[in-house]
Order: C-alpha cells, then sequence, then structure tokens
C-alpha cells in the first residue's frame, strides 16, 4: 500500500502565498511522476502542475508564472510554491503520485486533499 499526504493548505489573501507539500509513503519502488491537482466546487479535477522523476515539469496555463512545483526523490516529496494567489485558485487540492511498488505493479495514487482559500 501507498499513502499520500499533503498538508499546507489554509486561509491566505489576494496575493498572498502558501506552500504545499505531499509525502508519500508506504510500499514503493520507484515513483516516475508526482503532481498536483485542484478542484473547486462544481467543476472538475484539473491538473495544475506535475513533475517526473528526472525533474521535467509542466503547468496549466492558469497557474504558468504563479506556482512552482519542485520534488526530492530521496524523501519521497513534492512541493507546489503557489505566489500571488487569487480567488479563484481556491480549491480543494490533491496531490497524485505514479508509483512503482511491489512486484513491479505501478499505479496512481491520491492524497486526501487540503483545502485552499484565497479571500480577503
Amino acid at each position: 500500500q501507498v499513502q499520500l499526504v499533503e498538508s499546507g493548505g489554509g486561509l491566505v489573501q489576494p496575493g498572498g502565498s502558501l506552500r504545499l507539500s505531499c509525502a508519500a509513503s508506504g510500499s514503493i519502488f520507484s515513483i516516475t511522476a508526482m503532481g498536483w491537482f485542484r478542484q473547486a466546487p462544481g467543476k472538475e479535477r484539473e491538473l495544475i502542475a506535475g513533475i517526473t522523476s528526472g525533474g521535467i515539469t509542466n503547468y496549466a496555463d492558469s497557474v504558468k508564472g504563479r506556482f512552482t512545483i519542485s520534488g526530492d526523490n530521496a524523501k519521497k516529496k513534492a512541493y507546489l510554491q503557489m505566489n500571488s494567489l487569487k480567488p479563484e485558485d481556491t480549491a480543494v487540492y490533491y496531490c497524485y503520485a505514479n508509483v512503482i511498488g511491489a512486484g513491479w505493479a505501478q499505479d496512481d495514487y491520491w492524497g486526501q486533499g487540503t483545502q485552499v482559500t484565497v479571500s480577503s
């Protein structure tokens, strides 16, 4: 089993910053990629940032230039630095990981989500 635990969400004013963290644990041989999705009320879950084990990153247009994803392969962690936050960034943020585990099985795993609210 693999578990992902997010932390760092909260309430922030427009223009402010937050840093989300995601820690993976369990039966992990390697992680091929990690990322962050978000889901706002009444909207579909969307991928906003991803990073491969080789450090290649990608971002949704809506967060490009404001959010930065980073990872620590040795610690099995990923981070999302969010700057210049806007009210439309309000959502539940989910960590994602593609993991090669026991028996070379490759699966996708999700965290439980952390709420980010941007409001004055």
